[in-house]
């Protein structure tokens, strides 16, 4: 259960801010809301259990320590990287815009893609190392459906007037801590 809620919290503030929610705000402005969570959910689960795997086995093979400060500055790194900010290129835009199929296909196909090596997807990989893969992968997953569905409920109340700088901050500063709490853990595991 650690694992979940640990994996939603940090999954969920990584999403905060990131180009999937504007690809989800963009899906649902074409399509119902119900296909676009399907969609994000398919691929994301599918993008998350493969980080899992991988994870897992990066855990297996280096000591806790190593894989602590590695996760610590993998966390500060993602701070770092949400703080550049990620945004939605006109391309992925019109992708979105035009795509005439399955709204479910196209959302899970186009999510898939974007997920594949986004911090969201390596944040998946850094806690898998140190949790359960179960409890990493459900918690990963219901984070960011949780946040893309966020998105999706805002942005079709508020328009395009999100306050888009206290979001990537406030995600930044979060990563920071939790990348600052696993580099402090072996220090105080020693003691």
């Amino acid at each position: 259960m650690e694992a979940f809620w640990i994996s939603l919290a940090v999954i969920f503030v990584a999403e905060l801010g990131d180009k999937s929610q504007l690809m989800a705000m963009t899906f649902a402005t074409r399509f119902k809301p119900w296909p676009v969570l399907a969609g994000i959910t398919l691929a994301t689960a599918v993008v998350h259990l493969v980080s899992v795997g991988l994870g897992g086995l990066v855990g297996d093979f280096l000591p806790t320590t190593a894989i602590s400060i590695v996760a610590g500055l993998a966390f500060l790194g993602f701070a770092l990287w949400t703080l550049r900010g990620d945004e939605l290129t006109e391309e992925e835009a019109q992708k979105a815009r035009r795509t005439t199929r399955s709204a479910i296909i196209a959302v899970t196909v186009a999510f898939f893609l974007a997920e594949l090596g986004d911090k969201t997807m390596l944040a998946t990989i850094t806690l898998a190392t140190q949790h359960g893969w179960f409890g990493t992968w459900v918690g990963s997953t219901v984070g960011m459906v949780a946040a893309d569905a966020l998105a999706i409920a805002v942005g079709r109340m508020l328009g395009k007037n999100l306050p888009e700088k206290v979001i990537r901050y406030g995600a930044a500063a979060a990563f920071a801590v939790f990348g600052v709490i696993l580099l402090l853990e072996p220090v105080f595991s020693g003691m």
